[in-house]
């Protein structure tokens, strides 16, 4: 799942689509989050950019209890990085991007950059 997705899954769910919410909610395949997302997070709350109501580790426990999946970085994910195209930018969504190609996984995601690469989107 991508960043945003992330933290409105754990307060504002009302900013999901009827799509993600459903696959959200599903348990017929794991969801994943990354150590990438909790890195943006990070960043962004110590530059001011976000804030959080709860601490990124309370953020991270609290994920974890509704049954997301912590997804780690691998050497893989970063090699995979030096292989794509620049369709975005950002470097956390190229993780993000990386691990799904990596993993074959879905990605669930409003960013419309996302579609470009080779992954399949949910939103």
């Amino acid at each position: 799942m991508d960043t945003h997705v992330l933290l409105w899954a754990m307060g504002e769910t009302e900013r999901l689509s009827r799509s993600a919410r459903i696959r959200l909610e599903s348990t017929a395949m794991p969801i994943y989050f990354s150590i990438a997302s909790l890195w943006e997070i990070a960043i962004k709350v110590s530059t001011g950019k976000l804030r959080l109501e709860v601490s990124i580790r309370e953020l991270a426990l609290g994920a974890r209890e509704r049954g997301l999946r912590f997804l780690p970085l691998r050497i893989a994910h970063a090699m995979r990085i030096a292989t794509l195209p620049f369709h975005h930018r950002d470097p956390f969504d190229r993780m993000l991007i990386a691990q799904a190609m990596e993993h074959h996984f879905e990605v669930i995601t409003k960013d419309p950059a996302f579609p470009a690469y080779d992954v399949r989107i949910v939103w």
